[in-house]
């Protein structure tokens, strides 16, 4: 199975257990009057949503490269995960009016048993998405599956804390149940700036691999006398290297791209994220 579609398959079965956790909580949310639930069952929502647009964010990633992109597609995996960024703000923003509503509208949520059954099911299956979504975005470096990991992460933090308003509610103190509300808005803020964060390491270029542990293997080769101006780019998982070495200036052209290709054969084959490798021969002492 490619890795595309190893991703796109894990998506689908976090949209299904996201839309199972959704449900739940909101549904019973609605049902009881609790905003903290609701928010909680909302912020499950566009866990579900962002899926989507992961899924969609793939689709458009899958192309190979062509002559308008040469490069490849694959930065629309980036972007796909800055609208999961973006779903979360606006989740923010909604809360915090929901929040708002709660508090001047004086709602008296109930809590049962069942409340808590909710709770702590979907609790439980939060955390088994999390550590496993975390562990495939880790093992095929997806950006796309790492930021829903974070957003799925959150949710178990939100449902922890709804979880203690509902114990704060059933013992008289009903405006616990906004204030969880806001508290979850927090949370899904802080999210939103961690998934942000990585989006922009692919976005603006930013360093891939450490030079030095680039120069390490390109000063084994034989015929190599000086390495320098080491560049990576790209994606975790596609990342782009260039770099200049130094040769005898009496080499041959031939031996000159015979020794290129040897240096991006052998970077290829160390680091399994790099895609290509631009080599540039410069002549010693020149």
């Amino acid at each position: 199975m490619s890795r595309l579609s190893e991703v796109r398959k894990i998506l689908w079965w976090v949209l299904m257990l996201n839309a199972f956790v959704a449900a739940a909580k909101w549904g019973y949310g609605v049902l009881t009057q609790s905003i903290g639930m609701q928010a909680d069952g909302l912020h499950s929502f566009f866990d579900g949503a962002s899926n989507v647009v992961g899924l969609i964010g793939l689709w458009l990633a899958a192309p190979p490269p062509d002559t308008q992109h040469p490069y490849g597609h694959k930065k629309f995996e980036s972007l796909a995960a800055a609208s999961i960024g973006g779903v979360l703000v606006l989740t923010c923003f909604y809360l915090l009016w929901k929040a708002y509503r709660s508090w001047t509208m004086d709602l008296h949520p109930q809590v049962t048993t069942i409340s808590f059954v909710v709770m702590m099911v979907t609790m439980v299956v939060n955390i088994a998405v999390t550590r496993w979504e975390r562990q495939k975005g880790t093992e095929l470096k997806s950006d796309i599956l790492t930021a829903d990991s974070y957003h799925t992460a959150s949710d178990v933090l939100t449902s922890l804390s709804v979880l203690a308003g509902l114990i704060a509610v059933q013992a008289g103190y009903p405006s616990v149940d906004s204030l969880v509300a806001v508290l979850i808005a927090g949370v899904i803020a802080w999210t939103a700036y961690m998934v942000f964060t990585d989006v922009l390491q692919s976005l603006t270029d930013a360093v891939r691999l450490d030079p030095q542990d680039i120069l390490q293997i390109v000063m084994t080769i034989p015929g190599i006398l000086d390495c320098h101006d080491i560049r990576t780019r790209g994606l975790a998982h596609h990342v782009f290297v260039d770099l200049s070495i130094h040769v005898d200036p009496a080499w041959s052209v031939e031996q000159a791209h015979s020794l290129a290709s040897t240096v991006e054969e052998r970077l290829i084959a160390h680091f399994e994220a790099v895609e290509d490798v631009i080599v540039h021969i410069e002549p010693e002492g020149h």
